[in-house]
């Protein structure tokens, strides 16, 4: 076991409590295609509100920290060129807008987290921020954003485009769009502005709202924000890509970051580069949760479990794999015979990846199209340990050890048999181990504040982009030479227009703006 963490200087780290998010789609299967069809799972129950609350009860139970939910905006159509193999096997296919189920799931519990994936390439700012203020709010606090970019053309057919933009204008666009989000979210609501005095009836002092007038490359938001300020502004943000511009993303704005590999050594570069990064622009790098994918078969015994695994994988279903397997690389193996060695074949960056695969996967002899299917049936791409407590346990800790995670996002093979088995089975061991908390360290406080083990930190840390956009009220009673609205007891007064933040790039200052505001133009 681990008793300490080398942290890079010589020194070590205390032993990490892991965060425990369920990894999770609303879609039947998610990342085991196939196993729908298997007597015990339920995840077919998808279209049914009472399966959602009754996951989230149990998952609190476990004091899972989170649920972090997946999304797709169109369908797996690169395998035998069209969308028959995902529509037949059910893989991710149908599926449903994720977001409207969490108010129901937060109404039945307390504590436990919501992330929410939503890609910037197909979706207006404007829009989206209001819409994850409503969620913040009627979680009281407990919602997180999965910022993507999305992977899937099928997506772009479907929502106005020809194809998606290349990966690096996407990257460019949601840059622009985290400006746009932060200065909503942070800077056109002054804190204190709601006053809801019934002797004045002022609701919200005018003062205290204006707009960002944004004016970028891909957006023109004048603002401000619908919304009064949520519990947390900001939701906690989280990402998922470890790629060069994925790595840039996060190490500025990620407070989580999901990978996924099949070993600690296909993730510990990006892993590492993420750090470096955050740490290069001044943030603190552990202030970034990194959380890798993991899918545990668990049983009692080593037998049973393995017993528990070839029956899950009998009821997987191979065209659903390898459809899965076509979105997610773009990758046609359709056009491969049944028995074609794929580390030998013409085409270089499918050589290139199965080469890859195969060095973290050594005893696999042959890898045909039959085989990647096989090794994706139950838990998809990724890390899917089979053993009991104690194994599964040893394995996690490894990770921790060589990649430098903190946690994982836990998917399911059956559902919801896979996470009672983590509860009743995994957790109990983590425990013992000291790798997890006993229960959650603030009930019924925020998600970022029982992410960061940080009672207050309701909001991004200082060091994070989106709290130099912050506009504070305050500390005392000020007629501020800066601007020409009067403060009484640390609130806005209503005697002036609502001033404008500055953010056209113009380099003008606006009449009222504050130090804060500054920082905007």
């Amino acid at each position: 076991m681990v008793s300490a963490i080398p942290n890079g200087n010589g020194a070590e780290r205390p032993k990490k409590k892991l965060i425990l998010n369920a990894f999770v789609e609303m879609c039947s299967g998610h990342q085991s295609p196939g196993l729908w069809k298997h007597p015990d799972d339920q995840s077919h129950r998808f279209n049914d509100v009472t399966h959602w609350i009754e996951l989230a009860k149990l998952l609190e139970t476990g004091s899972f920290h989170a649920m972090f939910i997946a999304d797709v905006l169109g369908g797996y159509d690169v395998y035998q060129g069209g969308l028959d193999a995902a529509v037949k096997s059910a893989a991710q296919w149908p599926v449903n807008e994720p977001m409207m189920v969490i108010p129901a799931m937060a109404a039945a519990t307390e504590t436990i987290g919501f992330g929410v994936t939503v890609s910037t390439t197909y979706e207006q700012p404007y829009h989206l921020a209001r819409r994850l203020s409503t969620l913040d709010h009627l979680t009281k606090g407990r919602v997180g954003w999965n910022v993507v970019t999305g992977y899937l053309d099928s997506a772009a057919r479907n929502l106005g485009r020809t194809a998606q933009p290349d990966h690096e204008e996407r990257y460019a666009i949601c840059e622009e769009y985290m400006e746009v989000m932060y200065k909503l979210w942070n800077a056109s609501w002054r804190e204190g502005a709601v006053i809801r005095d019934r002797a004045s009836g002022i609701y919200t002092d005018p003062a205290c709202v204006r707009e960002i007038n944004h004016e970028g490359k891909y957006f023109k938001v004048p603002g401000p924000h619908i919304c009064q300020p949520s519990p947390q502004r900001t939701p906690v943000i989280m990402q998922a890509g470890t790629s060069k511009f994925g790595q840039a993303f996060s190490s500025k704005h990620a407070e989580a970051v999901f990978v996924s590999g099949h070993t600690p050594a296909s993730c510990t570069k990006g892993v590492a580069g993420i750090r470096a990064q955050a740490k290069a622009a001044g943030r603190d790098p552990y202030s970034i949760k990194i959380i890798a994918k993991i899918c545990p078969v668990l049983g009692r015994t080593q037998e049973e479990a393995e017993a528990k695994f070839a029956d899950y994988a009998a009821y997987g279903d191979v065209d659903g794999a390898l459809a899965l397997f076509g979105g997610w690389t773009g990758y046609d193996m359709a056009q491969y015979g049944d028995d074609e060695e794929l580390r030998l074949v013409e085409t270089n960056a499918i050589r290139s990846y199965m080469e890859g695969l195969g060095k973290h996967k050594p005893k696999v002899g042959k890898w045909t199209k039959k085989t990647l299917a096989k090794e994706l049936i139950v838990g998809g791409l990724g890390f899917t340990p089979v053993g009991t407590p104690s194994v599964v346990a040893d394995e996690m800790e490894r990770w921790v050890e060589e990649a430098d995670v903190d946690g994982f996002n836990i998917c399911y093979a059956i559902m919801p048999q896979s996470f009672k088995d983590v509860i009743e089975l995994l957790i109990p061991e983590l425990r013992r181990r000291g790798l997890f908390w006993d229960g959650y360290e603030f009930p019924g406080a925020t998600l970022r504040e029982n992410l960061s083990l940080k009672k207050g930190q309701t909001k991004p840390a200082a060091d994070h982009p989106a709290s130099t956009y912050l506009w504070r009220a305050p500390e005392t009673e000020s007629t501020s030479a800066a601007s020409d609205s009067v403060q009484v007891n640390g609130k806005c007064s209503s005697r002036t227009r609502t001033n404008n933040v500055n953010a056209n790039g113009s380099g003008k200052q606006q009449d009222g703006m504050d130090p804060v505001a500054m920082q905007l133009a």
